[in-house]
């Protein structure tokens, strides 16, 4: 079986509400904020932050663009924008599974929303990324999930058929789209979970 795995929420940590509180304690005092500013901030990784992973806006001008939408202080968005990478860390649980996987001789790839800044980060420093046979960043790419494009390109790239691939990702319409293109897939919502459901599919 060919196993694509998106990054960010699945094998990377990524909970943008509570990173965001973290980071500006004195702007994002309560959940409630944390949720207003993340909407505007990130615009559901969509609008100016989706072209971001697309490679089509540079980095600069999304600092400016989010400064005006949000109110914040363009180096406080600066902050945000250069604390992101680092706060992908690894989730071990996946991280064993990802390993465990490989072991059973399965193919793996990743399909990740990224830009590419942020792609060469993760290509430098994640001690697992020798376990894919390759992966696809969006920003070098020019394309993004959910978009169609993207899976026939990564298929295409991965040279595998899209019936004999699952894709595992938090995000549900990026699971839905990959289904629509004739993958399997998997709606990630934790490790326990989507070990589970690996195990039902006998992929374990």
């Amino acid at each position: 079986m060919n196993i694509v795995f998106d990054f960010g929420g699945v094998l990377l940590r990524w909970q943008p509400q509570e990173f965001i509180q973290r980071l500006l304690p004195r702007q994002v005092p309560d959940a409630d904020a944390a949720r207003v500013l993340v909407a505007s901030f990130f615009e559901g990784f969509g609008g100016d932050w989706g072209e971001f992973d697309r490679g089509t806006i540079a980095r600069e001008d999304l600092a400016e663009r989010i400064a005006q939408r949000t109110g914040l202080a363009l180096a406080e968005v600066n902050a945000v924008i250069d604390a992101v990478p680092h706060e992908l860390q690894p989730i071990e649980p996946m991280v064993a599974l990802l390993r465990r996987l490989h072991e059973r001789g399965h193919a793996l790839y990743f399909l990740s929303n990224m830009p590419a800044a942020y792609a060469d980060y993760l290509d430098a420093t994640l001690a697992f990324i020798d376990l894919f046979r390759a992966g696809v960043y969006s920003a070098r790419v020019r394309m993004i999930k959910p978009e169609a494009a993207i899976f026939a390109h990564a298929a295409a790239a991965f040279g595998i058929e899209a019936a004999d691939t699952l894709f595992i990702d938090d995000v549900l319409r990026n699971a839905e789209a990959a289904r629509a293109a004739g993958w399997q897939a998997l709606h990630f919502r934790d490790p326990a979970q989507c070990e589970a459901e690996l195990a039902r599919r006998g992929l374990l």
